[in-house]
């Protein structure tokens, strides 16, 4: 929707604060052709930060449930949701600055290339990454960006069709070698098609239950703040977003560890 790239535009006034990921970036890799929310990758400056908070404020946005938009908790992983209405609909935004399974290297990239881009968004290998969650509905997806990918040694780390892996390593047999430690799953080629997509089945199941239990350890952590939450909404109601802020960061403060 066009109103993810007039925030991300405004966001990103002056200086790139914000680059677009998850169902925005999908669309924008044009895998899909909307997405019911927004997401963004901010930079864990408190000046940005305030801006982004700015720009929220001025289309109405109110807090829901989640961390703080401070550096404090987005540094841990944290992330943050807010909603507004806009022509008849509700907008809803999330942020974090550390999504899970990116290091500081593919932060590094993805704000290299932010730079380059009038609506910057996370690249093919990013967004892969992202997608690696406890949803069934994602692991396609994965599979499509592998698809478009242009070198060769990535889509063999992120590629979900057995037929595609086939082929690949007859084209790149070295390369299936070098990768076997990095992804396992390319131990079955040489065993076939119907191997190899058992195989990519099991890695599947595996990573979804390893990002549930990333999940569960947050939901652990968030427990006293989510049952606080409701009180919380009562004192944010109706007040600005500054103050809204501000009060919901100083009843986190005793709530909400900033890291898990």
């Amino acid at each position: 929707m066009l109103i993810y790239h007039q925030l991300t535009r405004e966001f990103n006034a002056g200086r790139v604060r914000a680059v677009l990921c998850s169902g925005q970036a999908v669309v924008l890799h044009r895998l899909a052709i909307t997405s019911k929310d927004g997401d963004w990758i901010l930079r864990e400056d408190a000046g940005d930060l305030s801006h982004i908070l700015e720009i929220l404020a001025s289309h109405g946005a109110t807090y829901r449930f989640g961390a703080p938009l401070d550096s404090r908790w987005l540094a841990g992983g944290w992330s943050s949701h807010f909603e507004f209405p806009h022509q008849g609909i509700r907008v809803r935004t999330d942020f974090f600055c550390r999504p899970p399974r990116l290091n500081d290297s593919d932060l590094t990239e993805i704000w290299r290339a932010a730079g380059q881009d009038e609506l910057p968004f996370v690249g093919l290998r990013e967004l892969a990454l992202m997608k690696m969650t406890m949803r069934e509905k994602d692991y396609p997806i994965i599979g499509e960006l592998a698809r478009k990918m242009s070198l060769p040694e990535e889509e063999l780390l992120f590629s979900r069709s057995a037929r595609d892996l086939l082929g690949l390593a007859d084209r790149h047999p070295d390369l299936v070698a070098k990768l076997r430690a990095e992804r396992p799953v390319l131990d079955h080629v040489a065993a076939g098609e119907d191997a190899l997509a058992a195989a990519l089945d099991a890695e599947r199941r595996a990573l979804i239950k390893q990002d549930g239990a990333r999940l569960s350890r947050y939901q652990a952590a968030s427990e006293r703040w989510e049952a606080a939450w409701p009180v919380v909404s009562r004192e944010i109601a109706g007040k600005s977003l500054p103050t809204a802020h501000a009060i919901v960061c100083e009843m986190a403060a005793d709530l909400l560890p900033e890291s898990v």
